[in-house]
């Protein structure tokens, strides 16, 4: 009987020791070095507007999907959606050995917005110790014209000249917002050193190496970044106090990436007028 205890304690110390060792899949964004044989069959992300009005709102449906070309150790999509500069609402989902992801969401809004989506694709693959990952980028961009001096629309490029006009009315505005982060910045910063562009704009990346920059640097730029987002943006943002402020209400985040590739910069403004810039030190330098 003595025998047979003792045998037990050693299995279930065996047992939590390997569990222990085993890493659990956790919903979190973490980059791994790029497996550059796995790709993304599909990563979309899509706006678009309900031609009814639901009382005196619009009803907006945003979608993101996403597909790989394998069954992934974790995948898993995280969506931001801004409108006129300002985030109103997050998706994020993950799955355990899985492959494709589906997000759907509805959202009632009133008044004249230009909405932009990105959302950020991955999937994180396991081969014994070695880890790997496979990402991707996916966005989109509506104007939502609700006017009582025209009827309800949508677009995504302008092509009439009313469009153009409300296009250019809903571009000025937006600046407006997101710009006062870029001006304060410049107060810290000499903005020659820098590259900037604000993060909706970032989805170009999947296609083309960023300036100066190779093809595999800069998914380790755009991965990292990510990663970085993720955890001080998209879960909370830790303010000088060291309070975590839901993210909502924030401007679009103004991503700042010095010339040498040392370090890059993203700053918002949280909703209630707090500038916050996290730093990210990068793994190259030119």
């Amino acid at each position: 009987m003595k025998r047979f205890i003792s045998l037990f304690i050693l299995l279930f110390v065996f047992i939590v020791i390997v569990q222990a060792f085993e890493r659990p899949a956790r919903e979190t964004i973490m980059f791994f070095p790029i497996d550059p044989t796995v790709r993304f069959i599909t990563a979309e992300t899509k706006l678009s507007l309900q031609p009814q009005k639901k009382e005196n709102n619009y009803v907006i449906d945003w979608i993101v999907t996403s597909s790989l070309d394998r069954t992934a150790y974790l995948r898993q999509d995280i969506s931001l959606l801004f409108a006129n500069g300002r985030l109103i609402s997050t998706q994020s989902k993950w799955k355990e050995n899985g492959k494709n992801l589906i997000q759907q969401k509805r959202l009632e809004r009133k008044g004249s917005r230009l909405f932009q989506a990105i959302s950020y694709h991955q999937g994180e693959l396991h081969n014994g110790n070695d880890i790997r990952s496979s990402q991707k980028m996916s966005g989109d961009t509506l104007y939502v014209i609700d006017s009582s001096f025209a009827p309800l629309q949508s677009f995504r490029k302008p092509t009439t000249n009313e469009q153009k006009t409300w296009a250019n009315t809903l571009n000025k505005q937006t600046q407006t917002i997101v710009n006062k982060a870029a001006n304060e910045m410049d107060k810290i910063l000499k903005k020659d050193d820098y590259y900037h562009l604000y993060l909706p704009e970032l989805v170009q990346y999947n296609e083309q190496p960023f300036m100066d920059l190779t093809t595999n640097e800069t998914e380790v730029m755009v991965g990292n970044l990510w990663e970085g987002l993720y955890k001080n943006y998209f879960l909370g943002i830790k303010k000088q106090n060291g309070s975590i402020e839901s993210p909502i209400g924030s401007t679009v985040p103004l991503i700042l990436i010095k010339k040498d590739y040392s370090q890059l910069f993203v700053v918002t403004e949280t909703a209630d007028g707090e500038l916050v810039i996290l730093k990210q030190l990068l793994e190259f330098t030119k």
